[in-house]
């Protein structure tokens, strides 16, 4: 029996518990069961190059389980965070340090960026800002619970989500505590909270009973609240409906929840536009008027925006432990347990670019900006990649 299966027999007994499903011995095609294998990676013609511009450590390393951390890309500079509590802004081109601090604490959320300040949240449900220009501590503020994503901001409120299904404005200026919504908490969970989305006028969230909820950012006033997914099945475990990181595109908003689906919901009123009978533990990706998802067995699909027709579909990294996909320089980038970056056409799924990333591997998705991917690896290195050429 892998020590998957144990796991969960554990957290079954549990009175309110959360798991984080790829804790397991099989990893890239390696484990103690025979019949659950990772797909090997075949080999194809490149047709556009990967060329690492620089890379720059962090911090320490981290175990795949415990690698929370993602980071921002901003116009000038790249933020990002290690577990054991480092802190760094570097010019994105060419990954020179402007700041690093060590805040002397285990850091589970983050990195947050807006209003002129970074943020990230620690194991005990602390809320740390720090000014964006220099890295000076602003305040820190206690919530209820460990907080597992990345927080948001605008320009007056910083928005977090904590493990016990709270969602938080807090003042930007203070970190007062402006408002706190609740919803009920599942008896089992994935390890991990939905990063909520932070626009001026709506705050957009997941939560893990699978409903998508929108509130008024300073109030914290519900204005609407969305089914993605409906909770089937005898056991606690086939009941997990976690909602992923929702992105937005023009005025529609897609999101993806395990065991559930894959849709699209009006930003004005939560009106659902179209489901799939998807399931994804990560977010989303988005590009040339479609939505990349990642199921459950980590197969790459593509859906049509306006309708969610599926357009085509990769099999060829299954059981990988792929990130969320991010479109980028006219492809679709991904990363996987074994620390590759693979690169997939948009137009028809198939692979035009891969390179090694680390040998410790990548867990957390990646930052994008134009042609240029930012990953962070399983070894604590920020490293900037371009794609050469963008037509593909």
């Amino acid at each position: 029996m892998s020590r998957l299966v144990l796991l969960i027999l554990v957290l079954m007994l549990s009175a309110c518990s959360s798991l984080k499903f790829w804790e397991s011995d099989v990893s890239a095609g390696k484990g103690d069961d025979e019949t659950v294998q990772a797909a090997q990676l075949q080999d194809f013609d490149a047709q556009v190059k990967l060329i690492k511009l620089w890379r720059t450590g962090i911090g320490k390393g981290q175990q795949s389980h415990e690698a929370s951390l993602v980071p921002t890309v901003t116009a000038e500079v790249v933020y990002a965070a290690t577990r054991e509590g480092k802190v760094g802004a570097l010019d994105k081109h060419n990954g020179d340090v402007l700041w690093r601090v060590d805040l002397d604490t285990l850091l589970t959320g983050g990195v947050g960026v807006g209003g002129g300040v970074v943020v990230v949240g620690n194991n005990n449900g602390e809320v740390i800002a720090l000014n964006a220009d220099s890295g000076e501590e602003r305040w820190r503020a206690a919530l209820s619970s460990e907080i597992l994503s990345s927080p948001g901001a605008n320009s007056s409120v910083v928005i977090v989500q904590t493990q016990d299904a709270k969602l938080v404005g807090l003042s930007i200026s203070s970190g007062d505590k402006l408002w706190q919504y609740e919803t009920d908490v599942p008896v089992l969970s994935l390890r991990g909270t939905a990063a909520p989305l932070v626009l001026d006028t709506m705050v957009v969230s997941g939560f893990a009973n699978g409903k998508l909820v929108a509130l008024e950012p300073v109030s914290g006033s519900v204005l609407w609240e969305a089914r993605v997914a409906i909770p089937k099945g005898r056991t606690e475990l086939e009941r997990m409906v976690d909602v992923s990181t929702p992105v937005l595109y023009n005025d529609v908003i897609y999101a993806s929840s395990y065991q559930g689906r894959t849709g699209a919901y009006s930003r004005g009123n939560g009106r659902e536009l179209w489901g799939q009978a998807y399931s994804s533990h990560v977010s989303p990706g988005y590009g040339l008027g479609q939505v990349y998802v990642v199921d459950d067995t980590d197969r790459v699909q593509a859906l049509r925006g306006n309708s969610g027709q599926v357009l085509w579909s990769n099999d060829k990294l299954t059981l990988r432990n792929l990130s969320a996909p991010l479109a980028v320089g006219g492809a679709i980038a991904l990363t996987d347990a074994e620390g590759y970056l693979h690169l997939l056409s948009q137009t028809d799924g198939t692979f035009v670019a891969r390179t090694k990333v680390d040998g410790d591997g990548v867990s957390v998705p990646m930052a994008g900006d134009g042609d240029t991917l930012y990953v962070l690896d399983n070894s604590g290195n920020l490293s900037a990649y371009s794609i050469k050429d963008e037509e593909l």
